[in-house]
């Protein structure tokens, strides 16, 4: 009897075993989704990209596009978030007669996580694995054919050269500075050689110009091969020492779980907790593409530095670059400043020696690796400065960060995409208090001006007038009480260019005279660049982030600005979809006129706090973020950025938003999850608890933070510096007093 109770108990056992799945508890990196958004709806998507966070080295697959059946090569480094691969390996089984510089291949069984990248070359029979460090990565290549074992290694515009099991190199980037490569493989190969017209020549070890390329041939059997590498901004020396300190074996899955350690660190500084696991896949994913860039560039405490084309000790602080701040300063920044106020005090520093190592003491706008390629328009590191400053990070010499963020302004000419000397249109600017427009038709003569980017005359009158409110907070701040008030004045200039019978911000010529006739949506040609920037003139609108109480007072109160916002997201797009985006390509993402997919529309949704309607706040950005950012292909509505919107999202999905950089102070909008746990900085806990959030139940019903009341739709970076609780009771239906205390609005600009 006994024997038959133990058969039938560990049968149910078995039964038990089998039925019950093994649930592995998933850690914050196991969210993370990169081919989310791999598909744009028009514009640049999205890219898979495998680094470790704010690291030099970032690889993806080189493909035309996420659809491609095709892969060019294995890539060894990106040098820019949406470049092609500095140099290529391809691993190759054939004839040698048959080798190229890239082999081209057919995939599949593709897996990328952050720190981990496989995938099976059809055609070849080869496994490829993968996994990088910081300055390096290590390749593990199964060759499974019985058939001639290659590897080749290709720099498009530099030099090779092999020795043995050994390759370093170089190849050129843009303004003289170089990316360098030293790679060595585990096993010895037979001969080595550099490939000149599809031929291996055995009696060379180096070769220079483009498509430079050397070649390892390995015998004719069946066999995998290791490969370690490291990469450098300084020299092949220096590569081959950031190899040899970050790869002592040769091991691509202990590289991969140390990598998987470092992603877990970084991301787990915030913890959500939600029944919708698609939910925790986009909020882990847009806080990955947050760590894209910058990136840090010190080797063994040492940079190049192509601001200066010279190779500079970094003092230990590390040194960062590649951060189109145009796009990063409005929600990328404030995020690290919560979470890696370290990494964000280098970054500041950063900025001040690129303004010193340039000569001009300039303060960059959009720094990469090859230098500052001034694109866009304004000069909104300012921000990255005045919004650091306010939320206590002390790090870095403000006196020295406002001298180069007013010179910047100052002496720079304020013309888009231009690096040159302020001339004349800047000294209209700052004599008449706006950027004068042509009038259609009307011949350019202003030097200065990019041909293809225009004058952009609202946009760069907007964003002049929030960066000279940065300054007036930071010369305030330093105690210089005439240039602060200075300024606050300049900060008002965005009136200049008001027009009150339309309510619009609408381009004056240099009589002062409104341009005639003029459509809000589609006049200023190519991305409207002849007057706004990428947007047209309904996003435009909204672009006073320093002064939403001055705008609501203008546009002649609440209720009138809330009748403005409302059709913003209802006017039509006025011509067939093929139209609209033929001109407006970055105007994506509609809703009505609203668009977002691009920077200048992020804030425009938390817009209703400031006019006694935060419920309209929670409706807009709930339905916005289900909207446009899913856990698919298309799921990123479109440039992302490298940040830039990603860091709306995070944000956003939390329940609270900066609007505006400089101020110490966040909007409350609807959080997507039950609970949020924040580990800041300084190791303490700030803590969002949505009680009752759901899908129906996205409306602010009571709120307290740190055990008082909140009947406001904002708080101070002071209530949660050193750790907070925000309760917010969630309901299915607006309450519409909550919040609603036009007292109690966000702050705006000081009064003239």
């Amino acid at each position: 009897m006994r024997n038959i109770q133990n058969f039938l108990l560990g049968a149910l056992a078995l039964l038990v075993s089998c039925s019950t799945p093994d649930v592995t508890e998933k850690t914050p990196v196991d969210y993370v989704n990169p081919y989310m958004g791999n598909i744009s709806h028009l514009l640049v998507p999205t890219f898979p990209t495998v680094h470790l966070p704010n690291s030099m080295l970032r690889v993806y697959p080189e493909r035309p596009d996420y659809t491609s059946d095709q892969i060019k090569g294995l890539p060894l480094i990106v040098t820019s978030h949406r470049g092609s691969s500095a140099f290529n390996l391809s691993p190759y089984q054939g004839r040698e007669e048959t080798l190229r510089p890239v082999v081209n291949y057919t995939y599949d069984n593709e897996v990328i996580k952050p720190y981990y990248y496989r995938v099976y070359l059809d055609e070849q029979n080869t496994d490829i694995k993968y996994a990088p460090s910081h300055q390096s990565a290590q390749y593990e290549i199964s060759y499974e054919k019985d058939a001639p074992v290659y590897l080749i290694l290709n720099s498009k515009n530099g030099a090779m050269q092999v020795n043995d099991n050994t390759v370093s190199g170089y190849q050129q980037l843009e303004n003289n500075t170089r990316v360098y490569l030293y790679l060595e493989t585990e096993n010895k190969p037979e001969k080595t050689g550099v490939l000149q017209d599809n031929k291996l020549n055995t009696e060379l070890d180096t070769i220079r110009g483009n498509n430079a390329c050397v070649a390892l041939y390995f015998g004719d059997k069946a066999q995998v091969q290791k490969i370690r590498y490291g990469i450098s901004f300084i020299s092949e020396e220096q590569a081959k020492s950031n190899m040899e300190r970050e790869q002592k074996f040769y091991d691509v899955n202990a590289l991969a779980e140390a990598g998987k350690k470092v992603w877990n660190d970084a991301l787990g500084k915030i913890e959500v907790q939600s029944p919708d696991e698609n939910e925790k896949t986009i909020f882990y994913t847009s806080l990955y593409r947050c760590y894209e860039r910058p990136v840090n560039i010190s080797e063994d405490g040492r940079y190049f530095s192509a601001f200066d084309g010279k190779v500079h000790e970094d003092g230990g602080n590390a040194f960062y670059t590649d951060d189109w701040i145009w796009d990063t300063y409005r929600a990328t920044h404030p995020l690290r400043v919560l979470i890696d106020t370290l990494t964000e005090t280098n970054v500041i520093r950063s900025y001040i020696l690129m303004a010193e190592q340039m000569g001009d003491m300039w303060m960059p706008t959009f720094p990469e690796i090859t230098g500052d390629s001034r694109r866009m328009n304004s000069n909104h590191a300012v921000a990255t400065v005045a919004d650091a400053y306010a939320k206590g990070l002390r790090g870095f010499d403000l006196e020295k960060a406002y001298l180069v963020c007013k010179k910047g302004i100052e002496e720079k000419t304020l013309a888009p995409w231009s690096g040159k000397p302020a001339g004349w249109l800047d000294d209209f600017y700052k004599k008449n208090g706006y950027i004068p427009a042509l009038a259609p038709g009307e011949k350019e003569t202003v030097p200065e001006v990019h041909h293809f980017e225009k004058r952009q005359p609202i946009a760069v009158t907007l964003g002049t007038s929030y960066d000279q409110w940065c300054l007036s907070q930071i010369a305030e701040d330093l105690g210089k009480k005439d240039d602060a008030e200075h300024y606050l004045k300049c900060s008002y200039n965005y009136r200049n260019v008001y027009n009150p019978e339309t309510q619009f911000f609408h381009p004056k010529d240099k009589n002062g005279k409104f341009i005639e006739p003029f459509d809000y949506r589609f006049s200023g040609g190519q991305g409207a660049r002849e007057y706004y920037g990428e947007n047209n003139a309904w996003v435009y609108r909204w672009d006073v982030p320093h002064n939403v109480g001055d705008l609501i007072a203008i546009m002649g109160g609440t209720d009138r600005f809330i009748e403005n916002l409302n059709q913003t997201f209802r006017e039509p797009l006025g011509r067939g979809k093929y139209s609209f985006y033929a001109q407006l390509p970055d105007h994506t993402g509609n809703v009505g006129q609203f668009s977002m997919a691009n920077e200048p529309s992020l804030h425009i949704p938390y817009l209703y706090n400031y006019a006694g309607q935060p419920w309209m706040t929670e409706k807009r950005i709930r339905t916005l973020l289900k909207e446009w950012f899913r856990n698919d292909l298309m799921g990123v509505p479109g440039d992302e950025d490298g940040g830039g919107m990603s860091a709306f999202v995070a944000f956003s999905s939390m329940g609270f938003y900066p609007v505006t950089p400089g101020s110490p102070t966040y909007n409350i909008g609807s959080p997507m999850f039950p609970y949020v746990k924040m580990t800041l900085s300084n190791g303490k806990i700030f803590e969002i608890i949505a009680e009752n959030c759901s899908d129906e139940n996205k409306y602010i019903q009571s709120a307290t933070l740190n055990g008082k009341e909140l009947n406001q739709p904002w708080f101070n970076h002071s209530d949660i510096a050193n750790g907070g609780k925000l309760v917010l009771k969630m309901g299915d239906k607006a309450n519409k007093a909550w919040g609603s205390d036009l007292k109690n609005v966000p702050p705006s600009a000081k009064s003239l």
